[in-house]
């Protein structure tokens, strides 16, 4: 498996609204950060799937290295 692009080194802070789903892209090549755009198609690499629990702001990784993906858990500060 390749590794995926690095979209950008922090976090994307997301306004996101209760009950919605996100889909989170995980190559790191989608034109529309930090979501999924289909840019993947034709690698192993697979959008992942955000179900919001309530209104809220939340950090979703950038650098798509997270072990919490897709959320940020500070993967990209050893980059």
């Amino acid at each position: 498996m390749t590794n995926p692009t690095i979209a950008q080194k922090g976090p994307y802070a997301t306004r996101v609204s209760a009950r919605a789903v996100y889909w989170w892209c995980a190559c790191g090549k989608s034109k529309k950060q930090p979501f999924c755009d289909g840019t993947h198609q034709g690698s192993s690499f697979v959008p992942v799937k955000y179900e919001a629990n309530k209104d809220d702001t939340i950090y979703f990784c950038g650098c798509k290295g997270s072990g919490q993906a897709p959320l940020c858990d500070g993967s990209h500060q050893r980059l």
